[in-house]
């Protein structure tokens, strides 16, 4: 009798373990500095003229989000770049962007260290979604009125680049990828649930990803996401060195996230990205007649707190 009134109790424990309800949220304190450190690795591989040409980028940044207010749903932060890194590796020639480097011969180096430690700030609600992006463009635009002895026509083309690739737009919506992650009510263990995101660099994508709570421990929410992600057919071209492009790509991805159980905030997040399709630079006086170049790209991206 004592043996099966232990099976039944252990079996009332269970159901109830997996009938828990959760709402995992962002759950900031004010004053507090949050962290986040992203290291990306992605493989380019494109064709010109019958012949595959391979690019490696690395790109690794660290940033800092200070509540400076809370409000019913949503936190005032203070946001810095606190560190940028780029290289790019093309066959036997590489280009490295170091916002650590003091050579002010360097001048895309010295532009990324004159956006380090310079607050915006951004709005976001406690389900991750970013409302407001504030002040960022005004950081750039002195970052690059403090370099005078660029030709102008080359400073503007700069300039357009550093707001499609750091501006409002392109903040919010890579941002969103690591926080606008939370279900809009409580999920128990395995349940889903979808996010829509919309991109903004290097052009206008939108990005569809169902979440599911695979794991509830004593300190972390470990969330698995599935997404698909295709660029807007109706976004306008882009721009790189004043050639227009338009790009036409789709492909998926895969994260892994581990939520921490207090705060909300991203403990680690594990992402991979694959898409492929085409660039076409259309028709402009450095290029007549324009081209279309296959593209696919394969991306991995950690990010974590700390």
């Amino acid at each position: 009798m004592k043996y099966v009134l232990g099976v039944l109790l252990s079996f009332l424990f269970c159901s109830t373990s997996i009938a828990q309800k959760v709402k995992p949220a962002l759950n900031l304190k004010k004053g507090s500095t949050y962290y986040m450190i992203s290291n990306a690795n992605s493989t380019i591989v494109q064709t010109l003229n019958s012949q595959e040409n391979t690019l490696n980028l690395t790109f690794v940044f660290k940033m800092a989000f200070k509540v400076v207010d809370v409000l019913d749903t949503t936190y005032n932060m203070e946001v810095s770049y606190q560190a940028i890194n780029m290289k790019i590796q093309a066959g036997t020639q590489s280009i490295e962007i170091d916002s650590k480097k003091a050579d002010t011969a360097d001048v895309p180096s010295s532009f990324m260290a004159a956006m380090m430690n310079k607050p915006f700030n951004i709005i976001l609600t406690k389900s991750g979604k970013v409302k407001s992006v504030q002040n960022i463009e005004k950081i750039i635009a002195v970052v690059f009125d403090g370099f005078p002895k660029i030709d102008s026509v080359k400073k503007s083309q700069l300039k357009k680049q550093f707001l499609q690739s750091f501006g409002a737009d392109a903040f919010r919506g890579s941002l969103e990828m690591g926080t606008a992650i939370f279900p809009t009510k409580v999920v128990s263990k395995d349940d889903k649930w979808t996010i829509n995101t919309n991109l903004e660099a290097p052009t206008k994508a939108n990005v569809k990803t169902v979440y599911q709570l695979t794991d509830i421990t004593s300190d972390f929410y470990l969330i698995h996401g599935d997404g698909t992600l295709a660029t807007d057919k109706d976004a306008k071209p882009g721009e790189i060195n004043g050639m227009p492009m338009v790009y036409k790509l789709n492909g998926s991805l895969i994260t892994d996230i581990k939520i921490d159980k207090n705060t909300g905030w991203i403990n680690e997040v594990k992402l991979k990205q694959i898409m492929k399709g085409t660039i076409e630079i259309q028709d402009n006086p450095q290029l007549p007649g324009g081209m279309t170049i296959p593209m696919t790209f394969n991306t991995d991206v950690l990010t974590t707190d700390k």
